[in-house]
């Protein structure tokens, strides 16, 4: 089952605002865990928090993190090996980290502690380099727009409230951090309440020519919005131009 918490979104985008220079570590560790509650890296000697883990990173020379939304089919962000893939692919999500010689792919998973503690902890693999073949924000934003008039197309016929459920792309995930173009926080803030849409229509109950009608539809607009929250995530790398401001 895919993990619920956005954690992989608000790590990517407030690790590289820290990377960039425009928060401070304790500020984006912060922002982080008020996002998706307590987090830990689980490390060879046990678990570590989340900003001793994020240090030692830049000790050992992280430059960015990336994200990857994959779905079953859809390796989306993933270079390997199978391990993390299937690990990344069974969570829905991944962070992965580049460091000067290698990369780590983070997966997350809940991590329960009695009735009170409810956290997340991030399971450590080694990851292959980072894809190069990952859609531009650009790119991604024409794709979102062209899935999301279908989506509506398709939606339009279908009767029963739709009550939008913030879930593990949903509203709070998605929001970047400083230092990103305008144009990639628009685009965030659209394939998050798009992923909440995407989340109630599978929830509300619809019959099998329902299904049969909105499904294409809503495959493509799911696949459109991992790739418009990957593409913008990771606009802080991409050169600035004037249209993105």
């Amino acid at each position: 089952m895919p993990s619920e918490s956005p954690i992989s979104l608000a790590l990517v985008a407030w690790g590289n605002a820290w990377l960039r220079g425009q928060v401070g570590l304790d500020e984006a560790a912060d922002q982080v865990e008020t996002i998706t509650g307590p987090t830990v890296v689980a490390g060879p000697d046990g678990d570590v928090p989340l900003r001793r883990y994020l240090a030692d990173l830049r000790t050992a020379g992280l430059s960015e993190l990336r994200l990857a939304l994959p779905a079953p089919g859809d390796p989306l962000g993933l270079s390997g090996p199978p391990a993390f893939n299937s690990a990344a692919v069974d969570a829905g999500q991944a962070a992965i980290a580049v460091l000067k010689d290698a990369c780590a792919g983070l997966v997350p998973e809940p991590d329960v502690r009695g009735s009170s503690y409810v956290g997340v902890r991030l399971a450590v693999h080694e990851s292959g380099p980072v894809r190069q073949d990952l859609p531009s924000l650009a790119e991604a934003e024409r794709e979102l727009s062209a899935a999301m008039r279908s989506a509506t197309e398709a939606l339009s016929g279908v009767d029963g409230p739709a009550q939008e459920r913030p879930g593990r792309l949903g509203r709070a995930g998605a929001e970047l951090a400083p230092g990103y173009p305008g144009r990639a926080h628009r685009v965030a803030q659209l394939a998050g309440r798009l992923a909440a849409v995407v989340r109630a229509a599978d929830e509300r109950g619809l019959t099998s020519g329902q299904i049969a009608a909105s499904g294409e539809a809503l495959r493509e607009l799911d696949r459109a919005v991992r790739r418009a929250l990957v593409a913008a995530h990771h606009a802080i790398f991409e050169p600035v131009t004037p249209d993105r401001a």
